[in-house]
């Protein structure tokens, strides 16, 4: 959640989406107390202790409410949570060797709560998990026969949350789920697949993605399973929304704020995101790239591509950490192209605003892509996306009005947009029109909270 610790979008999508739906629900957040949610918890208040199950252990349920009043539940175990390192993985990059436990033990503790073992003042109507991590709590809710509806929400099927068989016995996991109509997956178990198929209806964060992870080339082998639960009318795809926060009239980090016309407002926001990178005065394009550095976001095709876009006249700007060997290789790129090319390996977001005010263009060519918020923020700042005709990117950008598409993950595809980006650069007219139409497009909450509730609606009406 990324009030406290973010690793990718979810971080975002749980601050934001609870925070919408409060207008006209009672919606409560359960993390895990890691440590970085317990330095913000002021007036942590003790609720009640949880029971384990098997080798998952009992744990304390704790609740605190952020400035804005939005209650937050934690579960808190120092042996399990309170480490070094990110959510998922040690300081050595590596999972943690138990986070079958560690994740067994949040979806545990969301079913306690379902059930009225948790807060004696306050359960809910229906559970809505995130991910993998939190994928067991429909499954255990469904092992002990609660009625409680569930809503499983896949942000991105290739992390799946897989372990071995032997596991589980330490989760206290039915022997009988170990099937295909369960939770077995290629004679392993699978927290999504666990996800997928007890929960009362499943969603993906846009529609584009919704069709796609039911074809066997996107459902990461579950896309038999993701079939059927289409086929009842119980798999939706409901797009993401960004913070309203996220607005360059007013964000206070800006060199110059500026709004949808004011374009000498973004070229000073230019002049100085190329001074504060050392790059060299130029009047050519600037693409930006705001991206974890891994496969999955095509960073390999943006550095092959580098060279073709200093060599018309282009520059870049590159930040975001991920796989050693892309970093290595944004970093050599840097070396190659000084004062055309720049990168800061690491993640700032007071610095990513900057970057998205500053550029012109957008860098996603993400081979696959759920929904992507990157392209939303670039576009409500100006920055026109140049991105893969995939997931949530297809969903968000109309190309030709308010960001550019290309067909294919290649690099001759890429190569393609970019010379159509070249061509409107070069058209100022036609430019600003097209930013124009980015900065101006609806990409609040709204739509999605009403895509929820009737989801919510619907599930709780069939349970």
């Amino acid at each position: 959640m990324a009030d406290f610790v973010k690793v990718g979008g979810l971080g975002d999508v749980s601050a934001s989406l609870p925070r919408a739906l409060r207008k006209s629900h009672d919606v409560r957040v359960l993390i895990p107390g890691y440590r970085e949610v317990l330095s913000h918890a002021h007036d942590l208040e003790f609720v009640s202790h949880l029971p384990g199950k098997a080798d998952v252990p009992s744990c304390d349920l704790a609740r605190f409410d952020t400035a804005d009043g939005l209650p937050i539940y934690v579960v808190v175990h120092a042996g399990l949570f309170e480490r070094n390192g990110s959510p998922y993985l040690n300081p050595n990059g590596q999972d943690w060797e138990d986070n079958d436990i560690r994740f067994a033990l949040l979806g545990l503790a969301a079913a306690e709560m379902a059930v009225g073992a948790g807060d004696p003042d306050w359960r809910p109507q229906i559970v809505h998990a995130n991910d993998w991590p939190a994928a067991l709590a429909p499954a255990y809710l469904a092992w002990r026969g609660a009625r409680v509806p569930t809503v499983f929400t896949v942000h991105n099927l290739a992390y799946q949350g897989v372990f071995q068989r032997e596991t589980m016995g330490r989760l206290g996991i039915p022997d009988q789920a170990f099937q295909i109509n369960g939770v077995e997956f290629y004679d392993k178990l699978s927290f999504m697949k666990a996800g997928v198929f007890y929960a009362s209806h499943v969603t993906t964060v846009s529609e584009s993605y919704a069709r796609e992870i039911t074809s066997a080339e996107s459902g990461c082998g579950l896309d038999g399973l993701l079939r059927t639960r289409a086929a009842e009318g119980r798999l939706s795809g409901i797009l993401n929304g960004i913070d309203e926060q996220w607005d360059p009239r007013s964000e206070p980090s800006l060199f110059q704020n500026f709004e949808a016309g004011d374009w000498a407002g973004k070229r000073r926001n230019s002049s100085a995101l190329r001074k504060h990178f050392g790059l060299a005065v130029s009047r050519g394009p600037l693409f930006a790239v705001v991206s974890r550095l891994v496969e999955q976001k095509g960073i390999d095709l943006i550095v092959e591509s580098a060279e073709d876009i200093v060599a018309a006249g282009g520059q870049m700007v590159i930040t975001g950490t991920g796989e050693r060997k892309l970093e290595s290789d944004v970093r050599s790129l840097v070396e190659r192209h000084p004062g055309q090319v720049a990168a800061h390996i690491g993640f700032d977001e007071s610095e990513a605003k900057n970057v998205y005010a500053g550029s012109d263009f957008l860098l996603m060519p993400s081979r696959f892509e759920p929904c992507g918020l990157s392209q939303m923020y670039a576009q409500r700042f100006g920055s026109l996306p140049i991105a893969h005709r995939v997931g949530g990117l297809a969903d968000s950008i109309q190309d030709g009005v308010n960001g550019f598409l290309f067909q294919k993950p290649s690099a001759s595809s890429f190569r393609g947009a970019l010379v159509r980006a070249f061509g409107i650069f070069g058209a100022k007219a036609r430019l600003n029109t097209m930013r124009h139409s980015a900065m101006r497009r609806a990409a609040g909450w709204q739509d999605a909270c009403s895509g929820y509730e009737l989801v919510y609606a619907r599930s709780i009406g069939n349970s």
